[in-house]
């Protein structure tokens, strides 16, 4: 019986005990006792082995402890998940927090196309195509003719135009397929826009690649696109009416329809662009939550109240400006006084001809002054010269307040970047405005100077939109930097 003693103790010792009835620090206590009863062959073994294993567990939880605690909260805010936040939002409503960075690529590369058919529309214009296709056809219509008969057919209904009767009489098929082409690659082009976005507008929203605002705001686009196409024929059909036209006036469209046509196109590619640059600014920010929130805390500042103010009387100023071009695009008023800075023997024209009477259609001429602002080319062009040279007045106001001692220091770097690239945009265009004035509007220098009013605009929104601070991002920002916070205390 003696002999099965050690065989029972060794057996005994190397037995798993339950973990539910015997704790840990009672195991440390039995390990020496049960190392006594123990043959000498197995206290020979090394002593050291359990203290070792012991010792690299603690160093190991300690240097994990240590890194969580050294780790950047940047670091720590780009991997934390809230879940507690996500699962809430998931119960309510299946919209992300951000939208996915190829809709943002996807916006910029429709507001370039919008861009390039406002060009391309104002050399439709200066070309005198615009009245060529005398109807509005917007699913067959993008067909163009093909055999014989459809040219003379479509020769046939442009002959009955005012604009072939009055001026293009000499015109034969071949002139007249060049304007046809025009108008006709000008219409297509604003199909093409229209499919490419509200088909994508459509998967965007179904596979819920967009937050629920910026849906909102794609609805509204597509929208838009759509009164773009109505608003282009309406203003087509006034200059394919005899009764629109003023007495003793050539064919033209009205001023005003066009106008409206290139106030809406100048709507909608700015509501594409800024909605691309928030979509950029927002992955951004949710990328380093640390260097946004200390971006947006920067442009905070009461400094640069005034700066951030003045950029949206900016935006708003030049865009009254545009709105004035389209009204002397409307009414040739560019071919009259091409010269600068003067109009004639002095800085403006006689009193007498701005305020012609002429203009007015009421007998106690109580539109007198309304209708030559709007109407009269002596006085329209006036109007423009004077909003032109306030804007770029403005602009360098702008650019010498930013560059002040507070205002200057409280700027960012991207902020200082976007007025200067403003006066370069304003300087450009004020030379080209008069570049084209003196040369009588030739076409090219007519689509540049429409080209860079564009510009100019696209220069005040991005300017804006570095000064804005959106308050759903400055709580999305902060809110992840909480549930960062908190993952560090836990």
């Amino acid at each position: 019986m003696s002999l099965l003693l050690p065989g029972l103790r060794r057996v005994a010792l190397r037995a798993p005990a339950p973990a539910a009835s015997i704790c840990r620090q009672c195991l440390w206590q039995q390990a020496p006792a049960a190392a006594a009863l123990r043959p000498s062959s197995i206290q020979q073994q090394p002593s050291s082995a359990p203290s070792r294993i012991l010792r690299i567990l603690r160093q190991t939880r300690s240097q994990h402890t240590a890194s969580q605690q050294a780790a950047p909260l940047s670091d720590i805010a780009k991997q934390a998940v809230p879940e507690a936040a996500s699962s809430k939002s998931a119960k309510s409503s299946s919209w992300p927090e951000t939208s996915s960075k190829s809709v943002a690529y996807w916006l910029l590369g429709s507001a370039v196309s919008v861009f390039g058919i406002v060009v391309f529309g104002g050399l439709t214009r200066l070309t005198e195509s615009g009245l060529s296709i005398t109807e509005w056809k917007p699913v067959t219509g993008s067909r163009p003719p093909i055999s014989d008969e459809d040219w003379e057919s479509e020769f046939t209904k442009y002959k009955a135009s005012p604009e072939f009767k009055m001026i293009n009489s000499h015109m034969d098929l071949d002139d007249f397929k060049s304007i046809y082409f025009m108008e006709w690659t000008h219409r297509l082009w604003g199909r093409v826009i229209g499919m490419s976005f509200v088909l994508p507008t459509i998967y965007f929203i179904a596979r819920r690649r967009v937050t629920k605002r910026m849906a909102f705001s794609l609805v509204g686009i597509s929208a838009l696109i759509g009164f773009q196409g109505f608003i282009g024929w309406w203003m087509v059909a006034s200059g394919l009416k005899d009764d629109l036209f003023a007495p003793g006036s050539h064919p033209r469209v009205s001023q005003y329809r066009l106008a409206a046509h290139l106030a809406t196109a100048f709507v909608c590619y700015s509501w594409m662009l800024l909605s691309a640059l928030s979509i950029l600014r927002a992955r951004r920010a949710v990328a380093a939550p640390v260097e946004t929130l200390k971006h947006l805390t920067a442009l905070q500042s009461p400094v640069l109240t005034t700066l951030r103010r003045s950029t949206a009387l900016l935006t708003g100023l030049v865009f009254v400006t545009v709105l004035s071009g389209a009204l002397v695009a409307g009414l040739d008023a560019g071919l009259i006084y091409n010269e600068f800075p003067k109009m004639g023997l002095g800085l403006t024209p006689p009193k007498s001809e701005l305020w012609d009477k002429f203009y007015s259609r009421k007998e106690d001429g109580s539109d007198l002054w309304w209708r030559n602002m709007l109407e009269n080319p002596s006085l329209v062009q006036l109007d423009h010269r004077i909003l032109a040279t306030t804007t770029f007045c403005a602009v360098l106001a702008l650019f010498a307040y930013s560059r002040t001692g507070r205002v200057s220091a409280a700027m960012p770097k991207d902020v200082k970047k976007g007025v200067l690239g403003m006066v370069h945009l304003v300087s450009l265009q004020v030379a080209l405005g008069i570049t084209t004035l003196i040369y009588m509007v030739p076409i090219p220098l007519g689509a540049a100077h429409q080209a860079g009013a564009l510009a100019l605009l696209t220069g005040a929104l991005v300017l804006g939109h570095r000064l804005r601070v959106p308050k759903p991002l400055l709580a999305q920002v902060q809110k992840r930097l909480q549930a960062a916070q908190g993952q560090v205390k836990r």
